[in-house]
Formats: C-alpha cells, structure tokens, sequence
C-alpha cells in the first residue's frame, strides 16, 4: 500500500460480506480488528472486496482486546499472507520486546503508539515517531488531548515530518482533540480511522465514516 498520499480506513472487525461495500463509497482501505473478531484468519481467506486490507491486531496494554503473547504476534504475520492485506499495523513497544515481524516485504509496516493517558511533550512526540519510523513504513502516533492546549505541539510536529518526507499518522483522541482527526491531514498525516459502523468505534472521538471522508474532502481534497 502506497502511503505517499492519505489514507482513510474504515475500521471494522467483520468482514463479512455486507460490510466492504458499505464502506467503499468513502473509505480507501479496510482496517480490519483482528483482536475483535472471533476467526480472523478465516475472515481474510474469505475476503474478496475490493478494499485493501489493514491488519490489526490490537494488544490489550494498548487498547486492543487480543492477549500479549507470541500467538498475537504469529497471527499477524499469518494475516500479512493473504493477498488482500497490504499492510498490518504493530506496536512500537512490541517491536522493543519481541523483535521485527516475519511479514512480506511488499506488506507496509504501520508502527504505533497510543497513548490514552495524555498528550507527551513535542520533544517526546518527536522521538516516538522517529523510534516507529525506524522500524516501520509508517510511524503512527495517537495521543488524548485533555484540552485544546494540547493540539498545537501535534499539528506542529506532524508538519515537520511530513515536510521532512516521512510517513507518520497523527491524531488526538478524546473530545477536545477530535478535530484533529480531520485537520492533521493538513498537516501531512498520512492515515486516518473512522468506523464502519459508529456504534462500534474502535477509538474515542472517532467521526462516522461518511462525515470524516466529507470534511476531509472539503477541507483537504485527496
């Protein structure tokens, strides 16, 4: 997957039949939470949309519901097999714990961060995308604003990787950082989330799938 313009996922954990053309008016990829399915695996083999698929994984210490443990791990790279996933989204912390993943070459790695506690300093900010970035094709990076105050210092420091010609995805959850998720692509975010259905969002604050493709639309034409 090409990751030199933006991207918008529509999240999901099923991806029966139904469920890709409802997003494919909108979206541009699936991310599919493979921690919320009960068979992934078997999902993927099933697939035949026309969206290219997003492979996560989610661990529990990050917000996800899948365990920790080398099963985790050994199931996103069985997904990074299927011809329909081109790229799989993993931890940084993972990474610093357990090593690179086995995954092919042509599937983009999507190293992340969330942190659901606050908003780090710039400085830190920096220094997370630079450690995902060094690991993955795209450094992602979601922080929780607890005021408006904290939007700046991201918006900030997305624009200067972005002019550096890096890949990184940006975005604050909670409320008062909401509007981020439709801004930071001003600011050369490469990726953002919303649901496929908004009963099931996968991250606070995330917009429905149709109103995010539109604001980004008027406001940031892809």
């Amino acid at each position: 997957m090409d990751f030199g313009s933006f991207v918008l996922a529509a999240s999901t954990a099923d991806l029966a039949d139904a469920t890709e053309p409802a997003a494919r008016t909108h979206a541009d990829a699936v991310e599919f939470r493979m921690d919320r399915a009960d068979t992934p695996l078997e999902a993927l083999a099933a697939y035949d949309g026309d969206l290219p698929v997003i492979a996560t994984n989610r661990v529990d210490w990050e917000g996800g519901d899948a365990p920790d443990g080398p099963e985790r791990i050994a199931t996103l790279e069985q997904a990074a097999e299927y011809d329909a996933v081109a790229a799989v989204d993993i931890e940084l912390e993972a990474l610093r714990k357990g090593g690179n993943l086995a995954i092919p070459s042509e599937t983009a790695q999507i190293v992340s961060v969330h942190d659901f506690e606050g908003t780090p300093a710039p400085s830190e900010q920096r220094a997370l995308l630079t450690a995902a970035l060094d690991r993955g094709d795209v450094g992602k990076l979601a922080v929780t604003a607890t005021d408006p105050e904290d939007v700046p210092g991201l918006l900030s420091v997305t624009r200067e990787f972005a002019k550096a010609g890096k890949a990184v995805a940006t975005m604050a959850m909670g409320e008062p950082g909401r509007h981020t998720r439709v801004i930071t692509p001003i600011y050369g975010s490469r990726i953002g989330y919303a649901p496929v259905d908004p009963e099931r969002a996968t991250a606070p604050g995330q917009y429905t799938l149709e109103t995010m493709a539109t604001l980004i639309d008027h406001l940031s034409p892809r």
